[in-house]
């Protein structure tokens, strides 16, 4: 083996820097590369490897890496930077919501309980600490910063890719590779391909936070039978356990999960259960008492059990790092499987933690890791694994209970590698029309981070879907991989008939469209599994060379077939522009098109399997009717494969299963379609064959036969086929303007606050883009930062954002009455709500002309119609300004001003509430400073109008609350309080 060893360049004692030195390791086109050798030497095992061993075993190759990154060691943080072509996409950075193409974005790997998240959001569930990168040539390169820790992935700059972690860490990169698919594979190689799922588990789901008893669920299962809604699983959240205990079961509500699950599979349906991490600290419950004579918990610093809150109230949490606790768990699940368990849920698993301002446990923590995993560490180490290790642990306990059944669990916390025994979903989205078009982005973005079983919370988890957005949301999640209904409690009902006829529909088409479709997503998987092969993929995979397909965040292949989905609310599938990549693209659809259905395409030279428009998985027989959809490509021919099995088991891996290739061949006016190979000793079915063959414009040949003899169709004349493709051409219009659209209702009845669907009022100019809703306290829901892409105020549309109250109390008047719009220019907003008494709450929003920079609210309590008997004055009222910012960075975050009397005040999240008042208040601006990010907020006021100020500080989130003095008004004498807002940057 050639010899790789670089040297650093040292300047100064403190700093280090240079390239990184670097070995190849895994196969050809793959680096490791370290800062210096002592740092190679030293570095921690690989948790993201399938097998550490493979990250630390050079091999040899006379080949060199094209691209080498620069290090910088400074401070106990390692920057690592890898430029690249002008021109290169960036891609990857795992579960992140926002743009697909990642360019100028900023994402830090901290696992978090990110609930109602937004475009902006930086740390989300998840950690991929690794970047797919595509070259102008369309080549394709990924990096992987092999570091548990809080990693920051700084994508800023055009064409670089920026690493900051702890020292020291090694990175690896792939490639260049001729594609990202190539790229992709050989990241599987590392990290593992995903679990081959059960055939099962690629059907609809269908889960609400909480269907609260055992009688509710058969009633949603005998409805979605009823009304063929083809549906495989019913979900169990929280709600069905005694008090929130895990592994126990209501006595009252589901008094019986044998005999309910025995109910659910004689109906075709499979059940998964939710467990947390977080174990009720409570002698006499046996899990506690279990793990306590076992010693499994985390513990602090001082040795002693770690207890957070969580849904049961003071909990202790297992340490998942330690081999002897993933066993005594996985016999926990093994256990709890013999009450029909099929699947299982890890929730809450960053791990969350309620009533502290970091939503987790302290760093400070201690986890008794295993050697092979790093050891002993604090929690600042195994916290992005720690949702990783607790879905191991779940899926080993499965296997541990019926080794003949694969498992299938599903965890919100991840990392690289996660894929190996998990799917994942995208976590706790908003019922929005954003959220809905961001969806497609985010499932994208973790199958290019190496995990391809994933989707959204269709129709989204907190808020009131409208029936269009359902629907809408319904026709694109049919398509993702793993397709699941989800909804908050609270919220209206969520299940596919529960927004009218039209939706309900529009509802049953997708999903006997994904249905149709399922043997070729099967497929799909076992490809994922066998070689690391995504299942969907952004519509430039088509053609990486192509710079125009990059960003498109509509579109997506599902394989060979190319959805192109509306997530527009007023653009129907009717009024849509659609862009196909070069080559042949036919399209096709099962006589189901409508508007609120994505359009699909089938790549020329294509074979894809297709089946019957079951109502569940396990309807299927294997000796039904198979078609086979058929795009000729340029040279007359196409070619595609089916992958059967048992759909269950692990037989497959022992030969007992049948891959068929199928080739289409154009000659002299024939099509012949054959089966040029076969794998495997599983039966061929006796079945009958059906073959379509597209023409283009949704027409279609046909002709039947039996599966394994060659089938011909006869070509027409040019002529007539141009026919055929003018007839269904208009008769797919036809299909689309008789289709009976779903109402394009903007507000849907629940409770108060709930009606996420009336469209917020969009204040964007300068630097700021805010999001108003006039119709529930006229508060501010979003106040995003464009250059920094920074979202500030975290809001659920009923409460928090930014609100402002008319008393001293905690949401007195103001907070909640519907306002209205009375003046509405651009950059301008102003509100007025009545707030009682003769009063009323007024506020204007704007950006101040050539001031671009700054937001600036004027608000005013003012008498409108006090009578006279009060002498013209009103109640006693107090202009409260309540503004409820997110920490996207706890741990880092803290207040910083200056009072009155000169005196410096920096106030950190440990302080709880603290109010300052007379000279200690803020001199005229207090600034909430985020060390991670480099910013500051800065809230500047007139101390004349303020009388005393409060930071408080929640579960990720604090308020900077501005109080005016506390008297009555009159028409002469209104309260005001003048604000603004503005963000910096601050010396790191």
């Amino acid at each position: 083996m050639a010899n790789y060893e670089g040297q650093a360049v040292t300047s100064g004692s403190d700093v280090r820097s240079g390239s990184m030195i670097f070995v190849p390791i895994l196969e050809d086109g793959v680096f490791r590369f370290d800062c210096s050798v002592n740092d190679r030497d030293a570095a921690y095992p690989s948790i993201s490897f399938a097998n550490s061993r493979d990250r630390d075993t050079p091999i040899s190759t006379q080949k060199v890496p094209l691209y080498i990154p620069t290090f910088e060691c400074l401070l106990e943080q390692q920057v690592v930077k890898l430029e690249l072509p002008v021109g290169s996409s960036l891609y990857g950075t795992g579960e992140a919501s926002g743009d697909l193409e990642r360019t100028g974005k900023r994402v830090f790997t901290w696992n978090t309980d990110a609930w109602g998240y937004g475009p902006g959001t930086t740390s989300l569930y998840q950690s991929h600490p690794w970047v797919l990168a595509v070259l102008p040539n369309g080549e394709a390169l990924g990096i992987l910063a092999d570091t548990t820790r809080r990693c920051e992935i700084d994508l800023r700059r055009e064409s670089t890719i920026q690493l900051v972690a702890s020292s020291s860490y090694p990175v690896i990169t792939f490639g260049p590779f001729s594609s990202p698919t190539e790229v992709l594979i050989s990241l599987s190689k590392a990290i593992g391909t995903v679990f081959m799922p059960p055939k099962w588990s690629l059907g609809y789901h269908q889960c609400r936070w909480s269907y609260l008893s055992d009688q509710r669920v058969l009633e949603v299962a005998k409805t979605f039978r009823k009304k063929c809604i083809p549906c495989d699983v019913i979900w169990m959240d929280i709600d069905y356990m005694d008090g929130f205990r895990c592994f126990t079961f209501d006595k009252e509500r589901f008094r019986d999960p044998t005999s309910l699950v025995r109910d659910l599979h004689y109906s075709g349906f499979k059940a998964i259960w939710m467990l947390d991490p977080g174990i009720k600290q409570e002698d006499g419950y046996f899990v506690y008492d279990s793990g306590s004579k076992n010693d499994v918990w985390v513990q602090k610093a001082d040795g002693t059990p770690y207890v957070g809150e969580v849904w049961p109230g003071p909990c202790v949490f297992p340490d998942y790092t330690q081999s002897k606790v993933r066993a005594w768990w996985a016999n926990l699940v093994k256990d709890f499987i013999s009450n029909g368990v099929d699947g299982i849920w890890n929730d809450m698993n960053e791990p969350a933690v309620f009533k502290v301002v970091t939503k987790t446990m302290p760093e400070s923590n201690v986890h008794r890791g295993d050697g092979e995993l790093g050891g002993c560490q604090n929690h600042s180490f195994y916290h992005n694994v720690y949702g990783l290790l607790m879905a191991r642990s779940t899926y080993e306990g499965m296997k541990l209970a019926n080794g003949n059944k694969r498992p299938f669990v599903l965890t919100r916390a991840g990392f690289l590698g996660s894929q190996r025994y998990a799917s994942t979903w995208t976590g706790d989205n908003l019922s929005t029309w954003e959220h809905l078009h961001m969806s497609i982005s985010m499932v994208l973005q973790l199958g290019l981070s190496g995990q391809p079983l994933s989707g959204p919370d269709i129709g989204g988890f907190a808020g009131n879907a409208t029936p269009k957005l359902f629907g809408r949301w319904m026709g694109v999640g049919s398509m993702f991989p793993f397709c699941r209904g989800h909804s908050e409690a609270a919220t209206g009902d969520h299940e596919p008939w529960s927004f009218g006829e039209e939706c309900e529909e529009v509802c049953r088409l997708a999903l006997k469209r994904r249905y149709r479709l399922i043997p070729l997503i099967y497929t799909l998987f076992y490809f994922a599994h066998t070689r690391g092969i995504p299942v969907v993929t952004p519509t430039f995979f088509a053609d990486p060379k192509d710079p125009s397909l990059r960003k498109l965040e509509n579109s997506f292949l599902l394989g060979p077939v190319l959805v192109y989905a509306s997530t527009l609310q007023r653009q129907g599938l009717d009024k849509m522009e659609i862009n196909l990549p070069k080559g042949i693209w036919l399209s096709f659809d099962f006589n189901d098109a409508h508007p609120d259905l994505p359009a699909l395409y089938l790549k020329g030279g294509s074979i894809i399997p297709v089946g019957l428009p079951l109502q569940h998985v396990g309807e299927a027989n294997p000796s039904d009717d198979l078609t086979l959809l058929v795009a000729l490509d340029e040279h007359g021919k196409a070619d595609g494969v089916l992958f059967e099995d048992d759909g269950d088991g692990y037989e497959f891996t022992k030969g007992n299963y049948l891959l068929t290739h199928y080739v289409a061949e154009l000659k002299s006016s024939v099509v012949t379609v054959s089966i040029h190979k076969t794998e495997g000793s599983w039966e061929r079915p006796k079945r009958r064959l059906h073959i379509q063959l597209l023409l283009g414009g949704g027409a279609m040949l046909d002709t039947w036969g039996s599966d394994g003899e060659v089938l011909q169709l006869m070509l027409p004349s040019e002529d007539e086929v141009l026919k055929l493709v003018s007839t269904s051409e208009k008769q797919y219009k036809d299909r689309l303007e008789n289709a009976t659209a779903i109402p394009d209702v903007e507000e849907v009845s629940g409770p108060k606050g709930t009606e996420l669907l009336k469209t917020p009022i969009e204040l964007k100019n300068g630097e700021w883009d805010l999001k108003v809703v006039p119709w529930i306290g006229g508060r501010i829901i979003s106040m995003t930062h464009i250059p920094s892409g920074t979202q500030w105020l975290h809001s659920r549309i009923e409460i928090n954002g930014y609100e402002e109250y008319s008393g001293t109390e905690y949401r007195s008047a103001g907070c909640s009455e519907e306002y209205s719009v009375i003046d509405r220019e651009p950059g301008l907003v102003v509100l007025e709500g009545d707030i009682g008494g003769g009063l009323v709450l007024q506020r204007h929003i704007y950006v101040p002309k050539n001031v671009a920079n700054i937001i600036q609210i004027d608000s005013s309590i003012i008498a409108r119609s006090v009578g006279a008997g009060s002498g013209g004055f009103s109640r006693l009222v107090c202009l409260r300004v309540h503004p409820t910012f997110i920490l996207l960075h706890p741990s880092e975050s803290f207040v910083s001003f200056t009072s009155m009397d000169g005196s410096v005040h920096e106030v950190f999240p440990d302080s709880g509430e603290q109010f300052f008042e007379g000279n200690l208040i803020p001199n005229g601006e207090w600034k909430l400073i985020d060390k991670c990010l480099g910013l500051a907020l800065v809230n500047r006021f007139s101390v004349t109008e303020v009388f005393k100020c409060l930071v408080h500080w929640d579960c990720g989130t604090v308020n900077l609350e501005l109080w005016s003095e506390s008297r009555p008004v009159s028409k002469q004498s209104p309260l005001r309080i003048s604000h603004q807002y503005e963000v910096i940057r601050i010396s790191e």
